[in-house]
């Protein structure tokens, strides 16, 4: 039998990412046992303290275990985190540096949310792809700019290390790693029981762009001011570019470097951020917010659309839409 750790870090932790993980897990071993099999995990709440409080004591986690006394485990789930990282990354020093030994040594680790801090502070992330909340990336990206950033996938799988983006999209993850530890029979079920869309693959559509402004390139910073007030109109990036006295290579380097993204997929994310608004806030067709956010050619819209929402203007209209 494999043996599954689900961390409860000290102070800055969420309760729903244990008590999920937690109950998903125990209903897979539960199916597996109704058929005659033997469950495929020994499942322990480990923690430094013996007990952890949620939301000022209204909730107390016990947990059955300290991560001295594991001395392997097959797989470690760490749960989201609240919006204080580096004092939840301060306050669980200890957990990190056991979670790093553990890797090190053969263990699979799946982050939730916003627990992929607790592991990018562990050093393991570093080169690696990961996903967290959309709402995290620039604090992410910031503290730890050696790890690849992948904002837009729902669940990222590499080197034994399982991340997923934001919020409850962790069961989807979860789901994932039963249909991986146990069989897509038991995935399914679980999925039917927890009733948890298994077709769930981007957080595209739930994300808000932000502008990705928390740098210090002056130049950058007036060039995304520049985009998003005149999105609606036909902006040459190489006009720009000479408007601010940049070279165009060198504005381009400097804006990806300081934004994530070219000032062309800047303008474009600033655009269908505008239309995704209109569309969930207004009746208008998916052509008059086209022509609203500056696109005259509907194929190019949709195109665009499609790649950064992860569904079609008419569906995500369809969706989100007061009509």
């Amino acid at each position: 039998m494999k043996h599954l750790t689900i961390l409860v870090p000290q102070g800055q932790n969420n309760l729903s990412s244990v008590v999920g993980p937690f109950k998903i897990f125990n209903r897979a071993n539960a199916y597996f046992e109704q058929a005659g099999r033997e469950k495929v995990f020994d499942i322990e709440l480990v923690g430094t303290n013996d007990k952890v409080d949620y939301y000022h004591g209204l909730f107390t986690v016990n947990t059955q275990k300290s991560i001295g006394d594991i001395d392997k485990t097959d797989l470690i789930v760490i749960p989201s985190l609240n919006h204080n990282y580096e004092s939840a990354i301060a306050g669980n020093e200890a957990l990190i540096r056991w979670i790093y030994k553990h890797y090190k040594t053969g263990t699979e680790i799946a982050s939730i949310c916003t627990g992929a801090f607790l592991l990018a502070a562990s050093g393991v992330l570093d080169g690696k792809s990961c996903s967290t909340h959309w709402a995290a990336a620039e604090n992410f990206r910031k503290m730890f700019p050696e790890v690849k950033l992948q904002t837009d996938q729902l669940i990222t799988d590499e080197n034994g290390i399982y991340t997923n983006g934001g919020a409850y999209s962790f069961l989807n993850l979860m789901i994932y790693l039963v249909e991986k530890y146990y069989d897509r029979e038991t995935a399914i079920f679980c999925s039917k029981v927890f009733q948890i869309d298994v077709a769930r693959n981007l957080q595209s559509e739930f994300s808000i762009f932000n502008g990705h402004k928390k740098h210090d390139d002056e130049v950058v910073q007036e060039a995304q001011e520049f985009l998003e007030e005149n999105y609606q109109e036909k902006i040459s990036i190489e006009t720009l570019a000479k408007k601010l006295n940049v070279g165009r290579r060198n504005f381009d380097r400097r804006f990806k470097k300081a934004t994530e993204f070219t000032p062309l997929e800047y303008l474009q994310r600033v655009k269908v951020e505008v239309a995704k608004k209109t569309f969930e806030n207004t009746r208008l067709n998916v052509n008059e917010v086209m022509y609203d956010v500056g696109y005259s050619d509907s194929k190019a819209f949709r195109e665009v659309f499609s790649r950064i929402t992860g569904l079609p203007p008419v569906d995500y209209r369809a969706k989100y839409s007061k009509a």
